[in-house]
């Protein structure tokens, strides 16, 4: 059964992973973008403030009275430029007062410059036959330049609308003819002009060529004004008829971004971005910016934008909708599997718990088990150590017991010939003060100490300065340069070694047995630790060097 659970969880849960594998490798360099662009959209309130914020400056110097004409014109123009791209219907507002101005004072200008954007306004807001009734009844032959690229610009932007609103295609064309003518009158080096100028050349000049002239005009305008949200634009629009999603999206977004930013509420970025993430099958994504696109075109009574994403939203709120119906009825199922899974694990859980208490009782004998091994391994290391040390002792004392013999012999020999040499010289008084004196025995004494202090401390190095750490700092022991050892140090050497009878070491250094003892307490009497513990710490001195030897 429990093979069975797992295998049911394995297939139920792995194709959840690897959704959720999916979106997480979706995750590319336009992530921060992504995020920026989201903010952004949560700040409109903020973005939307400070545009009412200018225009309510323009409104309250409207409000000034005894404006002239002209002046009046230039107000209302600067409030038709903040509202066109914001509320349709207030731009209409302040573009019909001008051309008011302009039959008032039979100003041309001002009447063929309101009528043409009047008619852009129009075609914008769905009013197509009014718009095409303001366009015909102006005649282009007698216009200057400015004004009738304005009239060819409105008549283009006209036949683009009307194709979105009748979903007639064909009127494109007539659109781009407009915009041609409109090419033709247009100051060569101006913004608009390179803009529109661009855009005409996406179909006669190789993508590589027309993807530098974008690129040069997109990092020509700053991020501040309108038309950099356009080049973006043009540049999303660009990498996305060359198949690069990346760079589309990234474009799109940009282009997104500056619109929200500026509150231009009649932009195609929110609409081309939710296009390209429904074709990529990220329908969250599209279904947000979907939303963004119907929101704008609506706050703005922009009737073509309307139109244009009516049966996109449609299409994937529906989809959208129907995935998250999937996503609810895939989660119940999974809610489902662990509700039986859960039971499977309380039951496993048991019979561990059960298992678990045996391996505790196991594991308690074990560990009382192990704890007597250790402490046997402990004595065992202790008596090894001792054996160690006593071996150690042995070899190099032996090493030295018959250096030390030879050398005797030897010196026995000379002293040998020496006596025989006088004897046969017949130098008997010489020979008798030789056999008197007792310089021989001193300093052979004295030759007997310097091997014995030589080869304790070779055993043990540290012995001087350990044995004077357990004595009182005052009373710590100080030799003279050429001393290795002094009688006091010499007794407690031999303790060391194991000669513990008073009587050897007497004999040894040569002195008494009482000067032993004397010597003895009068150092346990100087030591820093109790009396009883001292010599037992003097005898395990050099221990831990010899365990690490």
């Amino acid at each position: 059964m429990l093979l069975r659970s797992l295998h049911i969880l394995l297939f139920g849960i792995l194709p959840l992973c690897g959704a959720l594998l999916a979106t997480s490798c979706h995750r590319n360099e336009n992530q921060p973008l992504i995020e920026e662009l989201d903010q952004a959209i949560a700040n409109k309130p903020m973005y939307d403030a400070q545009k009412e914020q200018r225009i309510d400056g323009l409104r309250r110097l409207r409000a000034i009275p005894d404006f002239s004409p002209s002046q009046e014109y230039e107000i209302n123009t600067q409030l038709y430029r903040e509202f066109k791209k914001y509320k349709l219907d207030s731009a209409v507002r302040y573009v019909e007062r001008n051309l008011e101005l302009g039959q008032q004072t039979g100003n041309t200008e001002y009447i063929v410059e309101s009528k043409t954007r009047l008619a852009r306004l129009y075609s914008s807001s769905g009013m197509t036959l009014e718009a095409h009734d303001l366009l015909e009844s102006i005649h282009p032959d007698t216009l200057p330049d400015k004004l009738r690229h304005d009239y060819y610009r409105a008549y283009a932007q006209f036949y683009q609308h009307y194709a979105a609103l009748a979903d007639k295609p064909a009127y494109n064309e007539i659109s781009q003819r407009y915009v041609d003518s409109m090419l033709a009158v247009r100051q060569v080096g101006s913004l608009r002009y390179r803009l529109a100028y661009t855009s005409r050349l996406t179909r006669s000049i190789p993508a590589d060529s027309l993807e530098k002239a974008l690129l040069q005009l997109f990092d020509e305008i700053p991020a501040n004004d309108s038309h950099h949200a356009e080049a973006a634009f043009m540049l999303g629009s660009f990498y996305r008829g060359q198949g690069d999603e990346t760079n589309s999206l990234k474009y799109f977004m940009i282009s997104a971004l500056t619109d929200v930013r500026l509150s231009i509420k009649e932009n195609a970025s929110f609409q081309s971005l939710a296009t390209v993430y429904f074709d990529t099958g990220n329908l969250a994504r599209a279904f947000k910016y979907s939303q963004a696109a119907i929101e704008d075109a609506k706050f703005s009574k922009v009737q073509f934008r309307t139109a244009q994403m009516s049966e996109l939203y449609s299409i994937i709120s529906d989809m959208h909708q129907s995935k998250e119906v999937n996503a609810k009825n895939k989660l119940q199922h999974y809610l489902i599997l662990i509700s039986v899974l859960s039971v499977v694990l309380v039951l496993l859980l048991g019979f561990v718990f059960r298992q678990m208490r045996k391996f505790y009782r196991i594991k308690e004998e074990l560990s009382h088990i192990n704890g007597e091994l250790a402490r046997l391994n402990d004595e065992l290391a202790e008596k090894n150590e001792a054996l160690s040390d006593a071996n150690a002792v042995k070899v190099q004392y032996i090493a030295r017991f018959f250096d030390l013999c030879s050398m005797y012999i030897d010196k026995m020999d000379d002293y040998r010939k020496r006596l025989k040499k006088l004897a046969q010289d017949q130098k008997f008084d010489a020979l008798y003060r030789q056999l008197n004196s007792t310089s021989m025995l001193e300093n052979e004494q004295v030759e007997l100490y310097k091997n014995f202090d030589a080869i304790f401390l070779n055993l043990y190095p540290s012995f001087v300065e350990d044995f004077n750490a357990l004595l009182n700092d005052d009373e710590r022991i100080v030799l003279p340069s050429d001393a290795l050892l002094n009688k006091e140090l010499r007794i407690y050497a031999l303790l060391r070694l194991g000669i513990t009878d008073s009587m050897k070491i007497a004999s040894f250094l040569r002195c008494s047995i009482s000067t032993v003892y004397n010597y003895r307490s009068k150092v346990r009497n100087k030591a820093a630790v109790s009396r009883e513990e001292f010599e037992k710490m003097v005898m395990k001195i050099g221990t831990a060097r010899k365990s690490e030897v």
